[in-house]
């Protein structure tokens, strides 16, 4: 039997798949019908861009921005327009420290065009891509250098708050959220989730240093068996005062974040005219996509991941 340490990827594969699942109830009437017949998609390829961080260069970026590096007041001086940006840092300066709001608007309009189309690959696809970027900005640690902790002793803070506290609580949460609202700036709200993230990142790093540092140190973690694979997580008793101490971040994320994707998506169908989805319901995805789907899951497999590994990959 194997032992593994603790892993997480971007919010997790289990909460990726979560948000998908209930984002598709919040939408109108005319939306629903369609997107619930693709449900299984919705779900199964929710985790495909943290799959493309193995196969794909430029693509990791794509789901963090580490705007502490901009300065103590970076949403002062961070530019919220690309152009704007890039003739102020540089291209390449943003890129290494992550696009995730200027992605956030560039899969809006993929999508609002997908819909104009009324292409079903594209509209499932990039619904289920762009879903992932959403849910990403509403991660603090994701808009933060530090984002597996700001000393050695931290590591394993990133695993705990995306993976380890929703996979353990998340059965008795709530999440009848109401309508889906329309969205009327994509990346002024893309921005904003950002900042709003940004501005818990030191509450979760010095409540996991101070929790860390005075816990009982055999009462933090466990060894537990999934299958043939025996790993390290974070005691249940761990996880419960983590989650009530922050407030109960984790799951108020968690629920912002579903809301968000319906809302992101009702607001591209909105902006695409409103077509009718009903004409698509007979439509299934086509056999070329089905192909790339699987030449991206043997990249997965098989690559090695490109630019800044996930948390996991750096035990």
């Amino acid at each position: 039997m194997m032992v593994y340490p603790l892993s997480s990827y971007s919010w997790g594969f289990f909460c990726h798949r979560l948000i998908n699942k209930h984002a598709v109830f919040l939408l109108p009437p005319e939306m629903v019908g369609f997107y619930k017949k693709n449900i299984e998609y919705l779900i199964q390829h929710s985790i495909d861009p943290d799959k493309r961080s193995h196969a794909v260069e430029g693509e990791a970026e794509k789901h963090y921005i580490d705007i502490d590096y901009y300065g103590d007041e970076p949403f002062e001086v961070m530019p919220r327009q690309w152009r704007d940006a890039v003739e102020k840092y540089g291209e390449d300066t943003l890129h290494e420290f992550g696009i995730l709001p200027w992605n956030i608007q560039k899969m809006y309009y993929r999508l609002v065009d997908a819909f104009k189309a009324g292409d079903v690959d594209q509209i499932l696809n990039v619904s289920a891509n762009f879903r992932h970027y959403i849910a990403d900005s509403h991660v603090p640690l994701h808009t933060t250098q530090f984002y597996d902790g700001r000393v050695l002793y931290q590591k394993g803070v990133h695993a705990l708050w995306e993976t380890r506290v929703p996979e353990t609580l998340s059965g008795d949460w709530d999440f009848f959220l109401g309508r889906a609202v329309n969205i009327p700036n994509a990346l002024d709200k893309a921005w904003a989730l950002v900042e709003y993230s940004h501005n818990e990142v030191d509450s979760v790093l010095n409540l996991y240093d101070s929790l860390f540092l005075n816990f009982d140190q055999d009462a933090i973690f466990v060894m537990e068996e999934r299958g043939a694979v025996l790993s390290r997580q974070y005691s249940r008793v761990f996880v419960d005062v983590f989650e009530n101490e922050m407030q109960h971040m984790v799951n108020r994320k968690l629920r912002m974040s579903v809301f968000s994707v319906a809302s992101f998506w009702y607001s591209a169908w909105v902006d695409a005219g409103q077509p009718d989805l009903d004409r698509l319901m007979d439509k299934e995805v086509s056999k070329a996509h089905k192909e790339e789907l699987k030449e991206l899951d043997r990249l997965w497999k098989t690559g090695e991941p490109k630019g800044r590994p996930n948390p996991e990959d750096e035990e």
